[in-house]
């Protein structure tokens, strides 16, 4: 197999340090960002100038660029851009601070989009390459409790639909993946949550909190079966719009469009009445 440069954001823990081993055990390269500075110390021990490494707060948008403009100048070609840093905040939605859902929103959607913006110029330039963006199950199904989280996802899953049609001419693919639960650091390491208000003891939105509180109840996912899937992914032609990851995934999903779509579906007569009637 020909070595390619994948770009990969947030290589510290989760999908993207498994990611970033699986790929340079295998003999890849790897760009990767990390937040703090140390992160990947062991990795680059390891693999040396197979690893690039540039520190990123995806917040920073003219960080972005430039780590973006960077690593093409110094790698040449970039073949698969991941965007896969993020965390989740969790609470009911007046849970949560101005500065909680700011943070979540620049991070988990304005960051993405820079990113993207940043790298197409490049992609076009080379001639074609691919996009992944590291979504979940909720970015198109929600829950109580996690409003804030829903909105950067599903927000997310808007633009890179749109980017499938966008790039396309371009010979630049584009993939949307929906993994469910996976035993990595996101609930129990990175997740947020807002100040409790007592008023939602008991109800959907509240449950969330005893929920990421419970180390008894693990995730399904495993996040190396994952991993496998989304790199080898790469190799489809034409590259699949979503990937699902994970039964809670699935089923959740299914769940969500099922009923969005029987809600629409009775009101078809209502729909097309609001329209002008036709010329004569």
């Amino acid at each position: 197999m020909m070595e390619r440069t994948w770009f990969i954001t947030g290589i510290s823990s989760g999908f993207g340090r498994l990611m970033a081993e699986r790929l340079l055990s295998s003999g890849e390269r790897v760009a990767g960002t990390i937040r703090k500075a140390t992160a990947a110390d062991d990795l680059k021990a390891l693999y040396g100038d197979r690893l690039w490494i540039a520190q990123l707060d995806m917040i920073d948008v003219a960080g972005i660029r430039a780590v973006v403009n960077r690593a093409f100048a110094e790698l040449g070609r970039i073949d698969i851009v991941v965007s896969n840093a993020g965390y989740g905040l969790f609470g009911a939605a007046e849970e949560l601070s101005d500065e909680q859902i700011d943070h979540q929103i620049a991070t988990n959607l304005a960051g993405p989009i820079h990113l993207v913006r940043a790298a197409v110029p490049h992609l076009r330039a080379q001639g074609g390459g691919r996009i992944v963006q590291i979504s979940t199950y909720g970015g198109l199904a929600a829950m109580a409790g996690g409003s804030l989280y829903h909105a950067s996802k599903w927000g997310a899953e808007g633009f890179f639909e749109a980017m499938v049609q966008e790039l396309a001419p371009f010979n630049i693919g584009v993939t949307i993946v929906e993994p469910g639960g996976a035993r990595t650091e996101f609930r129990f390491g990175n997740a947020q949550v807002g100040t409790k208000i007592d008023a939602y003891q008991g109800t959907p939105a509240g449950l969330v909190h005893t929920i990421l509180q419970d180390r008894s109840r693990l995730p399904i996912g495993d996040p190396a079966r994952m991993v496998e899937i989304i790199i080898s992914s790469a190799d489809q032609s034409p590259a699949p719009k979503r990937i699902v990851l994970g039964s809670d995934s699935y089923t959740a999903i299914m769940k969500a469009l099922g009923e969005r779509l029987a809600s629409i579906e009775g009101q078809k007569e209502t729909a097309f009445s609001t329209d002008f009637p036709p010329a004569p």
